[in-house]
């Protein structure tokens, strides 16, 4: 058993009870963020643990920093440790949002060298119109010890995006919605608008009506129309504070478009400089 980007509900509920499966509950809310484990501790699926987007998955926001920075790799290591996984687990991460927030940890996990994990096509939703079976019941968990193996060159800081725009060495995807984008609306930073240079590909563009990911072929076609001659490995995902962004990556690696990078940072970091261009329309 190896995911590494996705797995159907069908193929998880035939894994429960491998003992080298951790399933990881992500689900969130930016409008309430306590709401995701109030949901967790209503039902989940059985042995999940839940993981706070805030609290487990994002550090201490700064003054320079966006608005869910990048975990300490120690921490983030050890606490998968408590978690009970290690370097041979298969883990499994699931949201109610189709991947938009299970991605980070999708992302978060490959950075450390762990490439065996992958994201539950449809969420818990597609879990639940599947039939399957959830649970109140928290796992029982034995700690482990998780070692991680930094992966380099998955990452761009501000001032790198800011040289390869520059320089016309890379391609930045905003995935925020088409509003937020072109600076109609902004209901979460103090500042609307774009980082110039950056085209619009919101996240939702690679489900289909039933939050599913679109085909492998159908997403590589989008995917080159939008980045052109471009190679994947000069594409760098955004977003409003680093999270959504993961899932434009998840997408262009199940369309085989593989290497692509994030700018964790991403809109909420960008405007903390004033010195920093902005583009709205």
């Amino acid at each position: 058993m190896k995911y590494t980007t996705l797995i159907s509900a069908n193929e998880l509920n035939k894994e429960l009870g491998n003992p080298d499966l951790i399933i990881f509950d992500c689900r969130f809310s930016l409008a309430d963020t306590e709401a995701g484990f109030a949901a967790y501790r209503h039902g989940h699926i059985p042995t999940a643990r839940y993981a706070h987007l805030d609290n487990d998955l994002s550090s201490t926001i700064s003054s320079f920093t966006g608005r869910h920075p990048l975990p300490s790799t120690t921490v983030l290591a050890q606490n998968l440790g408590q978690w009970g996984m290690d370097n041979q687990s298969q883990v499994i991460v699931y949201d109610d949002n189709s991947g938009a927030f299970a991605g980070r940890l999708w992302w978060l996990l490959r950075t450390l060298g762990h490439d065996s994990v992958a994201v539950l096509d449809g969420g818990y939703r597609q879990w639940m119109q599947s039939g399957f079976p959830t649970t109140t019941h928290l796992p029982k968990i034995t700690p482990k010890i998780f070692r991680p193996y930094l992966v380099g060159e998955t990452q761009l800081n501000a001032m790198e995006v800011q040289n390869g725009l520059a320089g016309k060495k890379i391609c930045l995807i905003d995935a925020r919605s088409p509003e937020r984008y072109r600076g109609e609306q902004e209901p979460i930073d103090p500042i609307a608008g774009h980082i110039p240079g950056a085209v619009n590909r919101p996240f939702q563009l690679n489900l289909d009506k039933n939050g599913l990911l679109l085909s492998p072929e159908i997403l590589r076609n989008q995917f080159i129309q939008l980045i052109g001659e471009k190679n994947p490995q000069q594409i760098v995902h955004m977003c409003g504070s680093g999270v959504t962004a993961c899932h434009n990556l998840l997408a262009m690696e199940v369309a085989e478009l593989k290497g692509s990078k994030l700018y964790p940072g991403s809109w909420s970091e960008w405007i903390k400089d004033k010195n920093r261009a902005i583009a709205t329309s």
